[in-house]
């Protein structure tokens, strides 16, 4: 199993150059079944990191382009009179599908970015009164451009916490630059990329991740950084016992792509700014860099003792 997810995370390092790190972070997160957010400017990957993961993952896959006129409708689906059965028939919108690229999400109004919040929780939408189940496995991967760009609508607290992981990409370096400027077309890429997994053995991966072992002395200090967060005083508000949850599956994701059956302080370290940094706030100031969220992280690192 552990080789087909390293096979994953090449194939998707051809398309996504020089971004290893982030691309073993969003292993990781659709391992633990979260949901993960790329946070960027337009232009660096964060869509093709999107189709290469969903491609390599072999899980069927929609994509929405968020909009500032985007209505919920579009994308839970909608209920339509037919004549011949004299009924309404329910159209399936495209959450319906294994993983939904919520592309720009931020562009789309708070009404419409909370269509979403059932679907990521629960694994359904509600419609008509009916809970209508969806895909498994099912993940929404969403693309998220700067707050301070023109049109676009801040997420809220409970949708950012939804969310398991929110990364960054950043500039790539001049190698991975060169590489970009002299080779083919990503586009052309993924239309000939292979499916390196099937959707059932990514989740008997993801059961795997929940029975790797957490000995106490680690349960200790997730605990303890949790706490922290919420006693800091620099900080306005602490993780929330979802969170705690989220560091935990994620720790044990990361440990399994390491290839070991326990979790080690380091695991919870390499994604603590991942899974923490969207969901932490300054007492003062802005946190809206992923720079000014990394130096909360660190600061709460520094301040937690490890076991």
């Amino acid at each position: 199993m552990l080789e087909r997810i390293q096979a994953v995370a090449a194939q998707v390092g051809e398309i996504v150059v020089g971004k290893q790190p982030q691309i073993r972070l969003a292993l990781a997160c659709l391992l633990a079944r979260g949901h993960l957010l790329i946070e960027d400017l337009p232009g660096v990957g964060k869509t093709t990191l999107a189709h290469a993961l969903s491609i390599s993952l072999g899980l069927r896959f929609k994509r929405v382009q968020f909009t500032n006129d985007l209505l919920p409708a579009d994308i839970v689906g909608v209920s339509v009179f037919d004549r011949e059965r004299t009924a309404f028939v329910f159209h399936p919108g495209p959450v319906f599908s294994q993983v939904l690229l919520a592309d720009e999400i931020n562009r789309a109004s708070p009404k419409t970015q909370s269509a979403l919040l059932e679907a990521m929780e629960e694994g359904q939408v509600s419609i008509d009164g009916v809970a209508r189940p969806l895909p498994e496995p099912f993940f929404v991967i969403a693309t998220q451009n700067p707050q301070d760009q023109i049109g676009t609508f801040p997420l809220p607290e409970s949708q950012l916490d939804r969310f398991l992981m929110c990364i960054e990409l950043g500039y790539p370096d001049a190698k991975a630059e060169r590489a970009l400027l002299e080779g083919v077309d990503r586009r052309e890429l993924l239309e000939r990329l292979p499916a390196r997994m099937e959707s059932a053995q990514l989740v008997q991966a993801q059961r795997r991740v929940r029975e790797l072992r957490c000995a106490p002395p680690v349960l200790d200090y997730v605990q303890n950084l949790v706490t922290h967060s919420r006693r800091s005083p620099s900080l306005a508000e602490g993780l929330s016992p979802r969170a705690g949850l989220a560091l935990l599956h994620a720790s044990r994701a990361w440990a399994m792509l390491d290839g070991r059956n326990h979790v080690l302080p380091d695991d919870v370290q390499a994604v603590l700014v991942a899974v923490a940094g969207h969901r932490l706030r300054p007492a003062k100031g802005s946190s809206g860099s992923h720079r000014a969220r990394a130096e909360l992280v660190a600061e709460l690192l520094k301040a937690v003792a490890v076991p």
